[in-house]
């Protein structure tokens, strides 16, 4: 009789942040339901902490910290099936595109002659508004590259065809932390709890000291204004932690000078943001995901425009979502109404249909690319950059994580002996010493550096 239990997938997600994290591990379960999950943390300047990665709660079976040559050759083993290390059926690339083509190249050397080798999956954790054919051409060579929305599909595709890469990897998808409980205005409307507003503010947008002080200001000036309502100013990270993107001035440390002006309904939050979601009235931001997370539950959400629409603030990828307000507007009472077509476009279903339809398309793929490993084996990956398509960009790319053009580590690797463990422990230590050393670098001192040059 045929097995009624097959073996459940095994899916790695190799990430280098704490947003890329919960993307690779969520679009893991989504495309590949009752699959194992082994976790990598590249090593790095923004690997989460353990406060982070328990506040996102994006679990896995397995984790490791690891650096980009010691996860090339980890899994040259495991795709050669050792018996103490069992190979991947799926692996997710959910890092940075630099890194993402890094791991391409060197995947292609240590997969190199074998046919039934993991499905590389990658993509992009949210809004695409900036950087666009960069960071397309670097994930060139995955087999599925995950399109958050019918619009990014189309504009994925575009780009691709546009410089004869091929465009068949691209994959029609939805983004991972889209769902959660419907909103419901009833508990606000009838007084059982204040009016909630939640002003999500982002790592690197807006990047200057006086904007995001006047953003602090106006959060608090609505607090002042609305003595009824709750205003919330939802963290992404603490002082000592780094995230996707740098943040050199963290909101909490203006705030905390301004502390004495604090209205009493004014707080900060830390905390995973669906479960702030549950709570939240009306969500603002300059240009954040979690705008996409709010209207997806119908959550009313405004997309500031005090700052402009400027691409280098990211809301212009909000044009002619209807979500479009300023901090005046929303004082005098204003609930921006989204545009139906704008939401359809980007994959948000209001309810209409279940969050699971959007994984459908790729979930298809996918066992259409398994099935196509264990009856004839895959191709071999072969990403768009190559010494012959790029040779004044690509050598340095890779030679910041430490390949070479072929894929090939720079510099020997330690060799394994009988005090390997040991080793391996103290690289450890070296590295969160190092990492602690480098968060305090970019956070602290070289802020200080740019001030004084300013001067």
């Amino acid at each position: 009789m045929p097995d009624s239990s097959p073996t459940p997938l095994r899916v790695a997600v190799l990430a280098d942040s704490d947003t890329r994290w919960k993307w690779g591990a969520l679009t893991a379960l989504r495309i590949a339901p009752e699959s194992t999950v082994h976790g990598y943390l590249l090593w790095g300047r923004a690997t989460p902490t353990a406060r982070q990665l328990a506040e996102i709660g994006a679990e896995a079976d397995e984790l490791t910290e690891i650096n980009a040559v010691d996860f090339l050759a980890e899994q040259g083993r495991r795709a050669r099936a050792g018996a103490d290390e069992p190979p991947f059926d799926v692996l997710v690339l959910a890092c940075v595109g630099g890194t993402t083509q890094a791991m391409l190249h060197g995947l292609a050397r240590v997969w190199r002659g074998l046919e039934r080798r993991p499905v590389v999956v990658t993509g992009y954790v949210g809004v695409v508004y900036e950087k666009l054919s960069d960071g397309l051409l670097l994930r060139h060579g995955a087999d599925l590259v995950l399109a958050n929305s019918r619009y990014d599909a189309g504009r994925f595709r575009a780009v691709y065809d546009g410089v004869r890469a091929g465009s068949a990897s691209v994959t029609e998808c939805a983004l991972p932390f889209l769902g959660g409980t419907p909103y419901d205005p009833g508990p606000a409307r009838r007084g059982e709890r204040p009016t909630r507003v939640v002003f999500a503010v982002q790592p690197s947008v807006p990047h200057g000291r006086a904007e995001r002080a006047y953003l602090l200001e106006r959060a608090m000036a609505h607090a002042r204004r609305n003595p009824e309502r709750e205003v919330v100013l939802k963290l992404r990270s603490k002082p000592s932690e780094h995230t996707t993107h740098i943040e050199e001035l963290p909101y909490q440390r203006l705030a905390e000078r301004a502390k004495d002006a604090w209205p009493k309904n004014f707080r900060l939050a830390y905390g995973n943001m669906g479960e702030i979601l549950d709570g939240t009235d009306l969500l603002v931001t300059v240009s954040s995901t979690a705008a996409l997370e709010a209207l997806e539950r119908s959550i009313p959400t405004a997309v500031l425009t005090d700052l402009g629409v400027r691409e280098p603030l990211g809301n212009h990828y909000f044009i002619g979502s209807g979500c479009l307000a300023s901090w005046d507007e929303l004082d005098d009472g204003l609930l921006p109404t989204p545009d139906a077509h704008w939401l359809a476009e980007q994959g948000i279903t209001r309810g209409t249909e279940s969050v699971e339809h959007g994984f459908a398309v790729a979930r298809g793929r996918l066992a259409g690319l398994l099935d196509q490993r264990r009856l004839t084996g895959l191709p071999a990956l072969s990403p768009y950059y190559t010494p012959r398509t790029a040779p004044g960009y690509l050598p340095t790319l890779l030679a910041r994580h430490g390949l070479d053009t072929k894929g090939e580590p720079l510099a020997a690797q330690p060799s394994t002996g009988t005090d390997a463990g040991m080793r391996a422990a103290s690289r450890r230590l070296l590295r969160r010493t190092a990492r602690g050393a480098y968060r305090a670098g970019a956070q602290r001192v070289a802020p200080l550096i740019r001030r004084w040059g300013q001067l």
